[in-house]
């Protein structure tokens, strides 16, 4: 649906965007992922046409549409901050792009109505944008996005406004929304977990590049980078002593690592701290010194004899009491360690 060729754009003298490359399924649910600065957004505005790249190319169902002006691209974008226009109802914030087409009073009626089901927003078709709550106006700015039908819908961090729990119900809503219609949606945010739980394939930003590019469980359990290992969720990275084939040692610590550099001495290592074995019956001997309760597990902080530090999480009702102080054997599975 989308092919973006080796994208460029400065802003007084800033690389913004850095030869950026990538093609976007149709029906996808594609995440642009990464920290502030690094590119996500203006990559977002030049695929709308609010930004025109400075070299490259952006396709949308096989028509170039680089020089095109936004209006002139089958494609709708969701603010962060919604942009509803506060003079006009529900309904006729949903209906106004259906009116600059001068399409007949019915028509508009019926594609309305339609969009406010398909969001739940049924009874509030006379409220103003100042007498709904955030997740109702998010709703609103979706309803005006997918009732012209887009081949491509963009969202830049929609969901950023919201409170946590509401945002996390809104993500499920989205997802929902996303298959239900088959559109494609290209969406921006920093929130790693936001990004896990919707998308089909994220795009991991840094510096105006795209540092790797995956289904969610890919470029979480197998980071290529170091940038990717430490941004997607809490990790332990270690650098690592090579002491033979296929085995490396972290002070104390060996492990047997399938897949290492050929002729390496050091590597680096990444361990995700839910893969980190608690209880084990054999393996390195660890001291607690940290731990949190948060719900459904306990994050823990963990040292070795030899001054290694490791994060763990224990979920709860294993039946293994933690507390502070307490020596615990850890163990690490080959399979779960990822070489950066």
């Amino acid at each position: 649906m989308i092919e973006l060729h080796d994208l460029h754009k400065n802003f007084a003298g800033v690389r913004a965007v850095d030869g950026v490359s990538l093609s976007i399924n149709r029906g996808e649910f594609i995440t642009l992922l990464g920290p502030s600065g690094c590119g996500k957004t203006t990559l977002l505005r030049m695929i709308s046409g609010f930004e025109t790249p400075d070299a490259g190319h952006v396709i949308i169902d096989g028509t170039d549409v680089t020089h095109r002006p936004p209006y002139r691209r089958d494609v709708n974008q969701v603010f962060q901050s919604y942009a509803l226009f506060p003079h006009l109802s529900v309904k006729d914030n949903i209906a106004f792009g259906l009116k600059m087409k001068k399409l007949p009073r019915n028509e508009i009626h019926r594609e309305v109505a339609g969009a406010m089901e398909m969001v739940e927003l049924k009874g509030l078709e006379t409220r103003k944008p100042n007498q709904l709550s955030g997740g109702q106006k998010q709703r609103v700015a979706l309803a005006r996005a997918i009732v012209r039908h887009p081949k491509v819908l963009l969202l830049d961090e929609p969901l950023a406004a919201l409170d946590a729990k509401l945002r996390q119900s809104m993500q499920l809503e989205l997802k929902r929304l996303q298959q239900k219609l088959g559109i494609t949606f290209v969406f921006v945010t920093h929130d790693q977990s936001e990004a896990l739980v919707l998308s089909d394939r994220i795009a991991v930003m840094n510096q105006g590049r795209i540092e790797q590019l995956g289904p969610p469980t890919q470029v979480y359990r197998h980071p290529r980078t170091l940038f990717v290992g430490q941004f997607l969720g809490q990790a332990n990275i270690w650098q690592a002593e090579v002491i033979g084939l296929n085995r490396v040692r972290i002070g104390e610590i060996e492990l047997e690592i399938n897949n290492l550099p050929v002729g390496a001495n050091r590597v680096t290592l990444l361990v995700r701290p839910e893969k980190i074995i608690i209880g084990a019956t054999q393996g390195f001997e660890t001291e607690v010194i940290e731990e949190h309760f948060t719900g459904a597990v306990s994050h823990l902080r963990l040292i070795t004899p030899a001054g290694i530090e490791l994060q763990a999480m224990l979920p709860h009702g294993t039946g293994i009491e933690i507390r502070k102080g307490q020596r615990v054997i850890c163990a690490i599975n080959s399979a779960d360690v990822s070489v950066i």
